[in-house]
């Protein structure tokens, strides 16, 4: 049978939100790197009419679209390759990722994880085009609970994961801000905390 391991590059390095989806404890992931990547924040969601939309707490605003982390090959910049973390999966659990990843396709990176040669299959998650946002459309922000949880995450993954995330990455290219969910609608296994 074929080992499964998903590259989490954002959330999903955290075990307990990956639990969340998976419906399982899930061990400390296995710390990796994805040559022919890069990680930015290029996804946006339109927090006034998806699954779940959020207010800021200073005010009550809504803010009309929410970054998050997204994958893209790496047109020969040759930047450091984003790191991220291998967490093994069972076939049915990667039906449980897609659901929990609505705005991303499922992609083969299997040759492309340094760290993931155990593994006969790795997978990614790249934004779908009509996410996709190069540059941050007006009024978007990024979620301070969504960064947070990333951060403590590559923080447990390893001396200088924090580090490499941040380099790897860059800082939001917009506002961090502290948001309350107001309304949702959100399929089970997904967070609601961003």
């Amino acid at each position: 049978m074929t080992k499964i391991a998903v590259f989490g590059y954002g959330s999903l390095v955290d075990p307990a939100s990956a639990a969340i989806t998976l419906g399982r404890p899930v061990p400390a992931p296995h710390p990796a790197r994805l040559r022919g990547w890069r990680r930015r924040w290029s996804i946006a969601r339109d927090n006034l009419r998806v699954e779940k939309t959020f207010a800021l707490e200073a005010g009550g605003e809504l803010p009309p679209w929410i970054l998050g982390l997204n994958l893209e090959r790496d047109q020969g910049a040759g930047g450091e390759p984003p790191n991220g973390a291998l967490v093994e999966l069972s076939e049915d659990e990667l039906d449980r990722l897609d659901l929990r990843e609505m705005r991303y396709d499922r992609v083969d990176v299997t040759g492309e994880a340094e760290g993931g040669e155990d593994f006969g299959l790795v997978v990614a998650y790249v934004t779908k085009p009509e996410h996709f946002s190069p540059r941050p459309p007006e009024g978007a922000v990024v979620m301070r609970s969504y960064l947070e949880t990333v951060e403590r995450a590559f923080a447990a993954l390893g001396d200088d994961q924090l580090e490499a995330f941040r380099r790897s990455t860059g800082p939001p290219p917009v506002a961090v801000v502290d948001a309350v969910l107001v309304r949702d609608r959100i399929p089970p296994g997904n967070p609601r905390r961003w």
